[in-house]
């Protein structure tokens, strides 16, 4: 759908309404675009506060859809909790352009496809099996070793659908907790020795391909913590990780932007772990940190447009995510230190309920040492409670 003019009332639509969903309105709406949302939760989320043109129904219904769709020049993904079936129903139903596309997505759609299309591509990945009781995740130790990790194949996110099995006492709670027992898909992956969590964003247009910068991701409890642009490792291995993340992106031939995450391994291979055919938490730094960030290079993407320059605007960025920490009306308390700092960027989401660990908003901090700004964005934002 390459276009060379964008029309007065041409409406992108988002399958999904959170804050991914709202960063990325945000830059429709610089390009003069309408903005469709479809949600499916109860509560009114972020992007439903900035366009007139939401609905709500279920990903698992595609009659729900059909209105959406049909108000919408083009459809794009939030999130993955929707299986490509669907997809393909929705656009043949409508004839409204999807991107990624059914075909992209289905290649990606929960994690034990995922694995298989990038390692038949040649990608190295984390090795991996679904498992469907307890016995075969010790099966899977035996091979491959203590711990492994559990994962939901479809549907986890921020360490929710994750579980971490240190021995065999803990695979049948482990397995049940997950939804095993109750037919659930599980995957389990080898516990992989790293030095570093690395993430790279690809977006592609059709005809052209924009390579962000490889960053590292500081996580704890499976949930990214912190962003910092560029990684601090060989810059051989940082272009490796460039590399195998464009390889991945053609690999299923995305439009659209893509994240793509790897293990820095202690013998220095460069494995891929997960992707996500949507903006990413990774990537979050680009707003103020690249010359486009990827919310522009995304709409850009999927709607024809020429991509921008993932080149960075300083020489080190920092993102910082705000996770809630009361169970509450969601609110900012004590921002003056962040946003007092020179080149410090305060995003929130306009969720209206906070819960401890959700996450509200991010911090980003821009100066020219990694070392120092990483300092700086900590003590920024030590004190702020959402």
């Amino acid at each position: 759908m390459q276009k060379n003019s964008l029309e007065a009332g041409f409406t992108i639509g988002f399958l999904g309404a959170g804050q991914l969903a709202r960063m990325s309105a945000l830059q429709a709406f610089r390009f003069g675009m309408q903005v469709a949302v479809f949600s499916d939760r109860s509560e009114q989320e972020p992007v439903e506060f900035v366009t007139p043109h939401a609905y709500n129904g279920s990903f698992d219904d595609v009659e729900s859809m059909i209105e959406f769709a049909r108000a919408c020049d083009v459809i794009t993904l939030e999130n993955e909790f929707i299986d490509s079936s669907i997809l393909f129903e929705l656009r043949e139903r409508t004839g409204t352009p999807i991107y990624p596309s059914p075909e992209s997505f289905e290649m990606i759609e929960n994690k034990e496809i995922e694995k298989l299309t990038f390692s038949d591509a040649g990608i190295p990945v984390t090795p991996s099996r679904i498992v469907q009781a307890p016995e075969e995740i010790e099966a899977f130790a035996d091979e491959f070793g203590w711990p492994v990790m559990l994962k939901s194949s479809k549907g986890g996110y921020d360490g929710y659908g994750n579980r971490t099995v240190k021995h065999p006492g803990e695979t049948s709670a482990a397995f049940s907790e997950l939804g095993g027992d109750d037919g659930r898909d599980i995957l389990a992956e080898s516990f992989v020795d790293f030095t570093h969590e690395l993430a790279v964003q690809v977006a592609r247009n059709g005809s052209e391909t924009v390579v962000y910068p490889c960053v590292e991701t500081v996580q704890q409890d499976h949930i990214c913590v912190a962003v910092k642009s560029p990684a601090d490792i060989d810059p051989v291995l940082a272009e490796e990780a460039q590399r195998l993340a464009r390889k991945a992106a053609e690999a299923i031939d995305g439009r659209g932007i893509f994240a793509f995450e790897f293990f820095l391994t202690t013998d220095g291979q460069v494995l891929l772990n997960e992707t996500a055919p949507r903006p990413h938490n990774s990537g979050h730094y680009t707003i103020e940190g690249c010359i486009t960030s990827q919310f522009e290079n995304h709409i850009r993407a999927v709607t024809g447009l020429p991509l921008g320059s993932s080149e960075l605007t300083h020489d080190a960025s920092v993102m910082i995510n705000l996770l809630g920490t009361d169970k509450r009306t969601a609110r900012v308390d004590f921002a003056d230190d962040a946003l007092n700092q020179a080149n410090g960027h305060l995003h929130i989401y306009g969720k209206t309920g906070s819960k401890p660990g959700r996450k509200m908003a991010h911090y980003t901090l821009l100066g020219d040492s990694m070392e120092e700004i990483y300092d700086r964005a900590i003590k920024a934002t030590l004190n702020i409670r959402i």
